[in-house]
């Protein structure tokens, strides 16, 4: 059996696994494993994960049904949904690999479904826009409909309805000082979301490292709290309240320990709850104007084109920065810096 008429027989099958991989991708983005990344979006106010989610799910109920006009129609919107998502990326300058492989199972779904367009093939010159097919809606007195004109139709949906970022930002104010311990020439900037698990995970593992890192009196050590996730920024203020009441290592990484905790164990949303969370695990607060510190913060993370957590940033010395994304690389760049300070004596 040639490959066309397997695909032609197999159509809803092929299909159905198709989506099923593109939920699971979005599912897997969702959760994050080795790295969170930084590409947000929504439409109309929800989250760009669950709408791909229940889009592909709408595909699956279409192709268990055998309504594969219906299905073409979905996908041929998600083609121009694809296109102007991946515009967004290029302008920002970032690619997400999970957003790109969504988009394959989407592509690859539409030409498992794709029959070429009768008026395409009489004259392909002057019939140019049914070159992707057409679509006939019985019920709704449509022939002959080319999803070209669908495509288009959901390019401008998600032009009009769209609102996404790709990189984070805080609320900006005057200047002033990003709390750090020590005050070697080698500095450690450990860039992190509370929500994020491998986060967690790193900052768990790499604790007694960095630990043994200041005793060495050769390194600076600052952590950046990233505001990924929408509780960040509160979460943010209290780490440096915490800080501002006292600046000794080990209160600062009893205080990330905490906050992790607040956020992964406790599910902790909102300002009250973690104000009682804090108060309970005895956390002394010292206000500040937190609001000062905010816009240093914004900088670090733009000038070294932070889009995922965790990310680690060992500077060398001016001409020689090094920077790690994910748990498993960052761990690996402290030891490489461990080693280098041990040779360095």
């Amino acid at each position: 059996m040639a490959i066309k008429e397997f695909i032609k027989t197999y159509r809803n099958p092929i299909t159905i696994v198709l989506a099923a991989i593109g939920i699971g991708i979005m599912a897997y983005y969702d959760y994050c494993d080795t790295a969170c990344a930084y590409l947000q979006g929504d439409i109309l106010g929800i989250d760009l994960k669950w709408i791909g989610i229940a889009y592909m799910a709408v595909i699956i109920i279409f192709a268990t049904f055998k309504q594969t006009d219906f299905a073409r129609a979905l996908l041929a919107a998600g083609l121009g949904v694809e296109i102007f998502l991946f515009s967004f990326q290029l302008r920002n300058n970032v690619l997400c690999p999970f957003c790109l492989a969504f988009a394959v199972t989407v592509i690859a779904a539409f030409i498992v479904n794709y029959d070429a367009s009768p008026s395409w093939l009489q004259n392909p010159r002057k019939m140019w826009l049914y070159f992707l097919g057409e679509i006939n809606f019985p019920i709704f007195k449509i022939k002959r409909l080319p999803l070209a004109v669908v495509v288009l139709i959901g390019y401008f949906f998600v032009f009009l309805t769209f609102s996404g970022s790709t990189l984070p930002a805080y609320a900006q104010d005057k200047n002033a000082v990003i709390p750090s311990l020590g005050k070697g020439s080698y500095e450690v900037l450990v860039l992190a979301d509370y929500f994020c698990p491998p986060c967690r995970r790193i900052d768990t593992k790499a604790e007694p490292l960095l630990k043994e890192l200041l005793k060495t009196g050769k390194v600076k050590l600052t952590f950046v709290d990233v505001p990924f996730s929408k509780p960040a920024p509160t979460f943010a203020k209290y780490y440096l309240y915490a800080v501002n009441a006292s600046k000794s290592a080990d209160n600062i990484f009893r205080i990330r320990r905490v906050l992790f905790d607040a956020a992964q164990e406790k599910r902790v949303k909102n300002e009250n709850e973690l104000l009682e969370y804090l108060k309970e695990k005895n956390i002394n607060l010292k206000k500040m104007d937190e609001k000062s510190v905010f816009p240093l913060l914004t900088a670090v993370i733009k000038e070294h084109k932070v889009n995922a957590t965790p990310t680690c940033v060992i500077k060398y010395s001016a001409t020689d920065t090094k920077k790690y994304v994910g748990d498993d690389k960052i761990w690996e760049g402290l030891i490489d810096l461990k080693k280098h300070l041990q040779k360095s004596k």
